[in-house]
């Protein structure tokens, strides 16, 4: 089987995003490992009864082009799509730990939605499917 395992997402401060991504978000973190360089081998997943899905590898920018690509990897679109069973306990949870939220929840044909930015800006829409 193939799967996509990890994208990865530059970031400014790992320690940050680390936060960021558990505590906000609620993600889980896999790994945090030092690496010879100086910089770090960290993992978070969105975590659930399936294995947690497509991780993310949290990146430390390294200089000042990948410093200017934080929070627009992909050009203000929605870039990063979280599934969820249960839109209001998301919600509610994300809304109550100061994640922004860009608009009001929708409910739409597939599911309902609503697009957020992470600590950095990237756009995501947490997003239940309809069944």
């Amino acid at each position: 089987m193939r799967r996509i395992a990890l994208v990865t997402l530059v970031v400014d401060d790992y320690d940050e995003a680390i936060r960021h991504y558990t505590e906000a978000l609620g993600f889980r973190l896999v790994e945090d490992t030092p690496r010879p360089d100086g910089s770090r081998w960290v993992v978070v997943e969105p975590g659930g009864a399936d294995g947690g899905g497509t991780g993310l590898l949290l990146a430390r920018a390294k200089n000042e082009a990948q410093r200017g690509r934080i929070g627009d990897q992909t050009g203000g679109r929605v870039g990063f799509f979280l599934h969820t069973d249960d839109f209001a306990r998301d919600h509610a949870r994300m809304r109550a730990a100061g994640v922004t939220f860009l608009e009001e929840p929708r409910h739409e044909a597939y599911g309902s939605v609503v697009v957020f930015q992470d600590l950095y800006g990237n756009r995501w829409d947490l997003l239940q499917p309809a069944d």
